[in-house]
């Protein structure tokens, strides 16, 4: 005698539901805070307001007066105040600034109150050749290995770019709490850079539920812990010059924001690697439990976790590396070293940012697990066609299979995608 089996279609829409009634209520309120959290118009500081021009370099000539502090460059300019023209630059002459030279690119600031002859002063290197250069040979190489997905990832990274200055900076600087700005920002660029890198499914939902979790445990254990190791942001680079401008600024916000938006990357990686995982257990052996692939996939997840984690505390340890070295050769001892808020916001930023990728794997993992469970199980009769089809997800399980002893799929059966963007 043969069970009742409900439609396939019923069984199927279950993870659906139960991952929209996760994820919607979390992106409307996303939606409502990005839109009254953004302000109105672009803040600017009259102090900081200055005219520029950049130029190449015509000719170079030392300072009539001075010619062993300075160089006199001929410039014909390009871009920016007089742009067309010729003129001449005063470049000083010191072992930290790049010398100039015939043929370079250069920045200048411009003093229009000065007189014509000291009007344009030398500011730096123009690097956006280079740069550019460097940006399309990037693009070139993530297109060429991973095609279509490369170029979604591409489009991911430009989102990314959109938010953080048209939203995350700009609402910031009005006087809204950056944690706040920072939570509702990366949770948008996740949104965004997910679904289009990887499609809209049931597998990027979990994924992005994981990491929306892991987010804001973060930035509760970065909040937690800069207020115990009282650091008030001011050591910060730029922190200082920002909070002098705009006294509004939370600088102690700022610094978790900043820890937040520098963890988004990782925790990315290891909530799709994590859900991919569960999906690919759960396909090679239907008959697993919940604890099961749960068991298994933290096993897997704690090898990814080391990795990353590694990483995430190597680039900071990088950043960092000057200060270190500086540190050193003044005899500090070390317990001294890590006790100063400089180093000390380093290492919280490090060990949150740890904590918070460590918190993804089970996070990400329990909640493929209880999905996975939900879908189709190969073996099952269904009411139409050979296979039950995911629209979302893909191909998720073939009616034709069967289940031998060992809990492997037979070849007619159609597993699930191995891929969670598929």
């Amino acid at each position: 005698m043969g069970h009742h089996h409900a439609p396939a279609t019923q069984i199927a829409r279950r993870p659906r539901l139960l991952v929209l009634g996760l994820l919607l209520p979390l992106l409307g309120l996303t939606v409502v805070l990005l839109v009254a959290l953004r302000p109105d118009g672009e803040i600017k500081v009259d102090a900081l307001q200055s005219a520029k021009a950049r130029g190449v370099v015509t000719a170079v000539v030392p300072c009539p007066l001075a010619p062993d502090e300075c160089d006199r460059a001929t410039v014909r300019l390009t871009d920016g105040v007089g742009a067309g023209s010729v003129v001449t630059a005063r470049a000083v002459k010191h072992p930290l600034v790049p010398r100039v030279e015939t043929g370079q690119r250069i920045l200048l600031g411009v003093v229009e109150a000065a007189d014509p002859a000291d009007r344009y002063l030398y500011v730096d290197q123009d690097r956006s050749r280079p740069l550019l250069l460097l940006a399309g040979l990037f693009a070139v190489a993530v297109i060429a290995l991973s095609r279509w997905r490369g170029l979604a990832a591409l489009g991911a990274l430009a989102v990314t770019a959109v938010v953080l200055t048209q939203f995350v900076v700009p609402a910031i600087l009005s006087g809204s709490d950056p944690l706040l700005v920072a939570v509702v920002g990366g949770t948008a660029i996740m949104v965004l850079a997910l679904y289009l890198t990887h499609g809209i499914n049931v597998h990027t939902s979990v994924a992005l539920l994981g990491t929306i979790g892991a987010l804001m445990l973060t930035a509760v254990l970065g909040q937690v812990f800069l207020r115990l190791t009282r650091i008030n942001g001011l050591s910060s680079d730029g922190a200082s010059e920002v909070a002098s401008y705009v006294p509004g600024v939370e600088l102690k916000g700022l610094l978790i924001a900043g820890l937040v938006i520098g963890a988004l990357g990782v925790l990315d990686d290891v909530a799709i690697t994590q859900t991919a995982v569960v999906w690919e257990l759960s396909a090679a052996k239907p008959t697993a439990t919940r604890r099961e692939l749960f068991a298994a996939g933290l096993r897997v997840g704690r090898a990814h976790v080391a990795a990353v984690v590694n990483t995430l505390v190597l680039a900071y340890a990088g950043a960092a590396l000057p200060m270190l070295m500086l540190f050193s050769i003044s005899g500090v001892p070390e317990t001294y070293v890590l006790s100063t808020e400089r180093v000390a916001v380093e290492v919280v930023r490090a060990l949150v940012g740890g904590l918070g990728i460590i918190a993804a794997v089970p996070i990400t993992t329990a909640l493929a697990a209880a999905v996975a469970k939900l879908e189709p199980v190969p073996g099952e009769r269904v009411d139409a066609g050979s296979r039950v089809e995911d629209r979302e997800g893909g191909s998720v399980a073939g009616a034709d299979g069967e289940v031998g002893d060992g809990g492997a799929v037979a070849d007619r059966g159609t597993v699930a995608a191995t891929d969670p963007g598929r």
